[in-house]
Parts: C-alpha cells; sequence; structure tokens
C-alpha cells in the first residue's frame, strides 16, 4: 500500500480563521454589509454559488491584485499553517486547498507551499468581464476535484485526509474515510471522524495522520 497522503484542507473557515475571503476582500473595499447580506442570502438557500459569483463580480467594481494581496496578507490564517506545510513536504506527501472561493485569492496559498488549488474561476481583478458560471464551483464538485488530484498523484481516496468548516465540505466527507472537521458546526462535526476546535493547524493536522494510521 502507498504510505503517502493527499491532505485536502477547505480554506474559508478551516485555513482563515472565523472568516472567508470575501469577507476580507469586502472590508478592505469598504463593503462589509452588502457582502454580509448576500452570505446570509446564501445560508438560506436563496443564492447559489454562481448567483453569488456574480453578485461579487457587481460588487467589487473598484478590486484590484493590490487589494487582493492586501486582504490576503492581511487575513487571520490559523496558526501552524507554515509548519504544517513544511511537515507535509518533508514526508514526500501533498497539501491542496480545494475552495468555492475565488482562485485569484485561493492561487496565493501556492507561494505558502501548497502544491495545487482549486477554485471558482473568476477573470483576473480589475474586471473586464463577468465570470463564467461554468467555472464556478459548487460543493459537489469538490469530490470531483480531490479524485482528479488524488489519481494525478497516483493515489486512492484511502490516502486523502480531508479538514473542513461548514456544509461546502459535507459532500467530500461523505466519500471520504479520513476526516477532520475544523472549528465546524454541528452538521459536519457529526460526519467528521474527528474534530478540532483551536487556533493551531498542528493539532487537526495531527489527528488527521493519527486517522489515517488506524487500521
Amino acid at each position: 500500500m502507498d504510505t503517502r497522503l493527499l491532505h485536502v484542507f477547505d480554506m474559508d473557515g478551516t485555513l482563515l480563521r472565523d472568516t472567508s475571503a470575501s469577507l476580507e476582500i469586502a472590508s478592505r473595499l469598504g463593503c462589509l454589509d452588502e457582502l454580509r447580506s448576500l452570505e446570509a442570502d446564501f445560508a438560506a438557500g436563496t443564492l447559489d454559488t454562481r448567483g453569488f459569483a456574480a453578485a461579487l463580480h457587481a460588487l467589487w467594481g473598484a478590486l484590484t491584485s493590490e487589494v487582493v494581496a492586501d486582504a490576503f496578507d492581511g487575513a487571520p490564517w490559523i496558526g501552524g499553517l507554515a509548519d504544517v506545510l513544511a511537515d507535509i513536504r518533508s514526508r514526500g506527501d501533498r497539501a491542496v486547498v480545494v475552495t468555492l472561493s475565488p482562485d485569484f485569492f485561493a492561487d496565493r496559498l501556492r507561494g505558502l507551499g501548497v502544491d495545487a488549488v482549486v477554485a471558482s474561476g473568476f477573470p483576473p481583478p480589475p474586471f473586464r468581464t463577468a465570470p463564467d458560471p461554468a467555472r464556478i464551483l459548487v460543493p459537489e464538485d469538490k469530490v470531483t476535484a480531490v479524485d482528479r488530484l488524488r489519481a494525478s498523484f497516483g493515489l486512492d481516496r484511502d490516502s486523502c485526509v480531508a479538514y473542513g468548516d461548514s456544509g461546502s465540505d459535507v459532500p467530500l466527507f461523505s466519500v471520504l474515510r479520513h476526516t477532520v472537521a475544523v472549528n465546524a458546526g454541528p452538521g459536519l462535526r457529526a460526519l467528521a471522524r474527528a474534530g478540532y476546535d483551536g487556533d493551531d493547524l498542528r493539532a487537526a493536522y495531527a489527528l488527521g495522520r493519527e486517522l489515517r494510521a488506524r487500521p
């Protein structure tokens, strides 16, 4: 059996503590109230991921790459992220991020040592065109993305460990054996094999490795 592992991280609410890429960007553009209203509609089910993306495009006319960089660099990333990514690499394992958030934000995680990022496809800021709805991810796309990534690395589903916090992670947690709920709501926590609350990704990562080591 191949002992290498694929560690799959959600971003918003998991690697980002108590926030999201959209919230961090909106806070810098001065449109937090409008963003929170969109998030409430999304949570209520009156807005899907594609409608949310279209609304972001309309709301973020002033967005630039400099604003994105400032939001990324100033965001509250979970503690121990760099250490975890370094340990994964030292073992010959892989770390990937799969998120519904915009790729122009999530792709910056590659610079921290993430091997691959799968995110919703947006035009680069400043926006000249609207996002293509076909490139905006839905929660079920996380399963497809992980299957594609693990196959490219020559790994099976049993060699995957997923870390997430919310309903968007339910499809993935439903098909993988090794799952860790990180600062998660009760629904995902009930589905996960292990749970962690706190600000140290190293502890959640240790739980993930422990799960994979069990028979």
